[in-house]
């Protein structure tokens, strides 16, 4: 077996090699592309670089490990892992934290999502044989004594009944959003852009919904967002951007579109695809007593402006989670290494 040293240490030779982006890699990406064409080569390109520098940097590991009670001699419990597709290497990080605390993975990978994970893993392996012991690849998880589930609401009730009797971590549908000012700079705004259109939106950490204050003029917002319209080239997201443009037009609904953004006043904090919802505000302090109500349903808040106890991100940051940004803010390592 290997010790949390030998284990941090193959993650960062791995990291290394990804930063090369050698043809293995390059055919990985396409690869992934053909099989789901969500995952562009752009896309499958940020979520592999956002890895190598956010996950798989040797210090930032060791750091972040010297948190938790990591005992080698603690025997190893076989934790089984039901990991989403909605963007590129997404389970990567329940992976890794397996991995870091020396538990078996035993890993149902989304059929969306089922090219980039096996890659690594085999990667992990040829830099030292003995990991091939902590990670296995099922259709169908058994003989596992703890569960990482992610999902849909939905899918979250069948989970709860499932693996109910087992320690587990279940996740459900969440969502980024934005508190904005109206005082908000070119530049801060250009960032924002990034949190809305990163990986189509599809990420639970992808900004579905803006706050913004009363009177709040959404003329230059628009322009802004305008200049990644480029998206709109893509068939699948232009299909979602039509269909959903339409079902608008039919409701006599009001919205705001620049070509490439869909934007409607709603309460609900998710959206669909191409579409942002908003909400007004009339003050900061009765925002956040909603916003803290509300928090099983967000996945990180992007703000410039300050909350007393609203846990926030700045603008243009929310698809680069640091291995301390845990999904559902529930600590997955505190988690495992308390099996």
């Amino acid at each position: 077996m290997l010790t949390v040293v030998e284990r941090i240490n193959l993650l960062g030779r791995l990291g290394n090699y990804l930063s090369q982006f050698d043809e293995a890699v390059q055919a990985v990406i396409e690869l992934s592309h053909l099989k789901n064409r969500w995952f562009t080569p752009e896309n499958t390109t940020k979520a592999l670089k956002s890895i190598a520098t956010q996950f798989l940097n040797e210090d930032l590991l060791t750091s972040w490990a010297k948190q938790y009670a990591i005992d080698d001699n603690k025997p190893p419990k076989k934790v089984g892992l039901i990991l989403a597709g909605n963007i590129p290497a997404v389970g990567f990080h329940d992976m890794l934290c397996c991995f870091v605390t020396g538990h078996k993975a035993i890993m149902k990978l989304s059929e969306k999502d089922n090219i980039i994970l096996p890659f690594l893993v085999d990667k992990l392996i040829s830099l030292d044989s003995r990991v091939g012991e902590y990670f296995e690849l099922v259709n169908r998880l058994k003989d596992f004594e703890a569960v990482i589930a992610t999902g849909s609401n939905n899918t979250s009730l069948y989970f709860e009944q499932y693996f109910g009797k087992y320690p587990n971590i279940i996740r459900k549908n969440r969502n980024g959003i934005a508190v904005l000012s109206g005082k908000e700079s070119e530049d801060e705004l250009k960032s924002l852009s990034g949190d809305i259109f990163d990986y189509f939106g599809l990420g639970c950490r992808s900004v579905s919904k803006l706050y913004v204050p009363e009177g709040y003029n959404f003329d230059q917002f628009l322009e802004i967002t305008h200049s990644f319209k480029q998206i709109i080239n893509h068939s699948k997201y232009k299909n979602n951007f039509d269909y959903n443009y339409a079902i608008l037009i039919l409701n006599k609904e009001k919205f705001l579109s620049n070509g490439c953004l869909l934007l409607r006043e709603d309460n609900q904090i998710a959206s669909r695809i191409a579409n942002l919802n908003y909400e007004y505000y009339t003050d900061l302090v009765t925002l956040e007593k909603q916003l803290l109500q509300d928090q099983d349903s967000l996945q990180c808040v992007c703000t410039s402006l300050a909350f007393n106890d609203l846990k926030t991100i700045p603008l243009g940051t929310s698809q680069m989670p640091a291995l301390g940004s845990y999904a559902d803010n529930v600590d997955t390592m505190k988690f495992l290494t308390s099996l």
